[in-house]
Parts: structure tokens; C-alpha cells; sequence
């Protein structure tokens, strides 16, 4: 049976067994929802064993967990072993880990949901409820697809599944979890369902995530606020001093001043500027969309390229002294900042962040004190478009959308994507179907009903690929 034979002959049970998850409200970032972890990661144990998995089992995280809480939301883990030959010693991906989450965000505002966030409502093609498509959604295509090839005995390789229920508040729990089960999730490529596509006539396969260091910049100055007109133009202003040791990070051509920044920076390779450059994009409409009159970035660099392979340098926020209603003249006794660099593969968030540091100080004028806190950060993500799993991806998209997918990185960040491969040692594959009218994260999330099950026929296919 091909596979749009199968999706339409078991259509209504994948409905049911999709629906039976969005129905259990696992929102990892509210107390009140603990049980509900535990009970959303049962169920999707015993829909993996029912799809084909030999194996499948619930697994608590160690405790207490690195955060120090009592516990963290449990994994699922799920096992297939082919029994056929499946590449193994030949050079080729013998063992496929899918990696998903299951926990959600909040729901609310509830006024704002046109129907009940936990009951999934079909209209327009659509299916809305909270997790259509982050992640509940998008892990069910993969979960339909496994089930399809091992069915119907296509399957020419392991796969194992590695589910998570802390993804929405940083996978807290999650290193400490690979580094303990090396073994247990080794594998030669990770496959993820977590990402957007540029459009529903656009397919696109994301290959590469920014990176992130994020610090607070503390300058103190006199030992009290000082009246502006006994003091102005005698004792230095630790907000004048902020905004100019802020002011000469970026250059006039888009180029952060930060010694040794760029040292570690890999070019765009011409291959993918190409691809970058098919993207439907107008620079009029981009402008307009966010209200500005021009656009500022890296000079030699399109838009598009600016905001995913290159990295930037960002003040998030920046405060001191009076900002209340009317006016009052003092000069500041301190002044405040928090400030980001997206980074790009290759580059490392801690040697980022010291260098962050000590430019500050370097640039620090005299007459005040600086203190500049790291706050978080993590590795951005590169996947190659030449290895033979990315190829698997690229032509199971091309099976069910019609045409050849353009590889496009993203501007932000998942940390673990890079987790995955410093402490597993293989590449990840981001084979996402979200749409940015899915609205995931936002009141009324759905998922596109006619894509999802395009995307059961694309990872159908990149198993069909890959097993080869």
C-alpha cells in the first residue's frame, strides 16, 4: 500500500490518537500541570508501542535535577531495531534518533481562543488547539510515518524515539540525560520536527540555527544621584558613559568592534547564498510590515542573510536614572543594560562572552566603575546540505510538496540542537512543517491539516531514502 493509501485509509484513527494528546494539558511551566506530564508522556508510550516500537518506556530524569528541583517532567524513549540489513559498517545511517517534546505552553489569554484550546476544533482545513503544531502535531508525523514504513516492511534502519517534557522552559533536565544515556540514544543522525517551512508553497528545510550570549552591563558612577546643575560637565555620567562605550560596539558598515569576534565566523557558501536568494522576499514589504524606512545590517549582506547567517549585536533594554512623569535634573549615580550577540556555528558562546567582558572594560572611560554579568547563552547550528541524510530530507520534501526544498538557516536559537551534537556526536536533520500562521505559541495554534499530512509523506520518504 503507498503511503496516501494508508493516510486515507487510517485518517480518522490518526485524528483520534492525535487528539487523545492535545486533550491532556501538559504545560510544563505551571505546578499545577505536573501530574499531566506523566500522564501525556504514558500516552505517548503506548502509542509508539502501538505504532511499531519493540520497546517503550517512561524515564524519569535524575534527581534531584541539574536546576536543583525535586524532579523534572519525564522522557519517553522508544525502540525499533530492523531486523533487516540496514547499512551498518557501509557508511551509511544505520540508526535514526527522532527527538520531540510534548510539554506545551500556557493557553492563555483564554478569551482570545475562538474554541477550547484542549479540544481540538476542525475548521478551514485547519485543526486548532494548543500543541496542533508545537509539538504534538509535528511529532505525530513523525510517529505516523515510522508507523507506515515498519507496517508495511519498508523499514531498513533502527530508529529510536527520545521525547522530552521541558522543552518549552529550556530543557532543563535534558543534558544531564544524554551525557548519562550515551549509549542508550547513540545513533547516526538525529531527525527533528520542530521548525517552520518559509511557506505552504515554499517547502524548506531549516539547516541552521544562531547561536546566543546574553550579558547585563552595571556602570556606577558618583555615590548618590547628583543634581545636574552643581555637577553637570564636572563628574562623569555613568549613562553618558554607557550609551558611548555601547555606541562604538558596531561600526558604521554593520561590523561588530569586539576583538577576535569574527575569528571563528564561517562564509556562506556560495551554494547556499543561491538558495537564500530564491526565497520569496520583498525588501518594500519587509519595511513596511515593521514600520521602518530602511533597514541597518552587516555590510555585503542581503536581509535575509543578516538575520540567519550572520551574527549580530543587539541592547535589549537600557536604564538610570529619572524616567517618571515630569522632569527632575540629577545626574545618575548608575546606569544599566542587558545586551545580546546572536552568534552562528562555529562560533563559541563562552569565548564570545569573555571577550564581551573584557572589550567593555577596555573601553570603560575614567571616572566610573564597570561590571558586566553573563547571564545565559548557547552554540548555534549548522547542518551540512551535503551529507546523505540532509540529501534523504531534501527529496522526501520533494515527494510531497512537488519541489526541490530551499535550505534557509534561522535566526534564533535551540540550544539543544547543539546539545545533541557535542554530547552524541552526530548531526541533526530539522525536518519542520510549521507555517507562521500556525501562530504556536499565540491563542488559536493550529496546524495546516493538508501539510501534516504532506509531512507523514516526506519523512515517509526520507526513511525510504536513508534505508537505501
Amino acid at each position: 500500500m503507498d503511503i496516501l493509501s494508508y493516510i486515507g485509509a487510517h485518517r480518522e484513527r490518526f485524528m483520534d490518537e492525535w487528539a487523545s494528546l492535545i486533550r491532556i494539558p501538559s504545560v510544563s511551566c505551571q505546578a499545577e500541570h505536573k501530574a499531566d506530564m506523566l500522564r501525556c508522556a504514558e500516552r505517548w508510550r503506548e502509542l509508539l508501542l502501538q505504532a511499531g516500537c519493540q520497546k517503550a518506556e517512561v524515564v524519569t530524569p535524575p534527581q534531584p535535577s541539574p536546576q536543583g528541583r525535586e524532579s523534572g517532567n519525564p522522557f519517553v524513549y522508544g525502540e525499533y531495531r530492523c531486523p533487516l540489513p540496514c547499512g551498518e559498517g557501509q557508511g551509511g545511517v544505520s540508526t535514526v534518533l527522532v527527538y520531540a517534546h510534548y510539554d506545551v505552553m500556557p493557553v492563555e489569554p483564554l478569551e482570545l481562543w475562538l474554541s477550547d484550546p484542549w479540544e481540538p476544533s476542525i475548521r478551514d482545513g485547519r485543526l486548532y488547539a494548543r500543541g496542533a503544531d508545537d509539538d504534538k502535531g509535528q511529532a505525530m508525523i513523525q510517529v505516523k510515518a515510522f508507523e507506515y514504513m515498519v507496517r508495511t516492511g519498508q523499514m531498513r534502519c533502527n530508529v529510536k524515539f527520545i521525547f522530552e517534557g521541558e522543552e518549552e522552559i529550556g530543557s532543563p533536565s535534558l543534558e544531564a540525560f544524554l551525557e548519562e544515556h550515551k549509549d542508550l540514544l547513540k545513533a547516526d543522525i538525529i531527525l527533528v520536527s520542530d521548525t517552520s517551512m518559509i511557506g505552504k508553497e515554499t517547502p524548506s528545510i531549516t539547516t541552521g540555527l544562531r547561536g546566543l550570549a546574553y550579558w547585563q552591563i552595571e556602570v556606577d558612577g558618583p555615590n548618590r544621584d547628583l543634581h545636574s546643575g552643581h555637577f553637570g560637565g564636572a563628574v562623569k555620567n555613568p549613562v553618558n558613559a554607557l550609551c558611548e562605550m555601547l555606541a562604538q560596539i558596531v561600526d558604521k558598515d554593520g561590523r561588530i568592534t569586539i576583538p577576535g569576534f569574527y575569528d571563528d565566523v564561517l562564509p556562506i557558501p556560495d551554494e547556499e547564498r543561491k538558495m537564500i536568494a530564491q526565497i520569496p522576499f520583498s525588501q518594500e514589504k519587509y519595511n513596511t510590515a515593521i514600520g521602518v524606512d530602511d533597514v541597518f545590517g552587516e555590510k555585503g549582506y542581503s536581509t535575509l542573510e543578516r538575520n540567519s547567517c550572520r551574527p549580530s549585536f543587539d541592547i535589549c533594554g537600557i536604564w538610570g536614572g529619572y524616567t517618571g512623569e515630569g522632569s527632575k535634573t540629577v545626574l545618575p549615580s548608575k546606569a544599566f543594560a542587558k545586551v545580546s550577540c546572536r552568534l552562528v556555528a562555529n562560533q563559541d558562546h563562552e569565548k564570545i562572552s569573555q571577550a564581551f567582558v573584557d572589550y567593555i572594560e577596555s573601553l570603560r572611560p575614567q571616572g566610573v566603575r564597570v561590571k558586566v554579568t553573563p547571564m545565559h547563552g548557547g552554540q548555534g547550528y549548522v547542518c551540512p546540505i551535503d551529507i546523505p541524510a540532509y540529501k534523504a530530507a531534501e527529496k522526501g520534501f520533494e515527494k510531497a510538496f512537488g519541489k526541490r526544498p530551499l535550505a534557509a538557516r534561522r535566526g534564533g536559537s535551540i540550544p539543544i540542537i547543539a546539545a545533541f551534537e557535542r554530547i552524541l556526536g552526530c548531526k541533526t536533520i530539522l525536518m519542520g512543517f510549521g507555517l507562521e500562521q500556525n501562530a504556536i505559541h499565540s491563542p488559536n495554534e493550529s496546524m495546516d491539516l493538508e501539510v501534516w499530512e504532506k509531512g507523514i509523506v516526506a519523512v515517509s520518504e526520507f526513511y525510504k531514502e536513508v534505508g537505501r
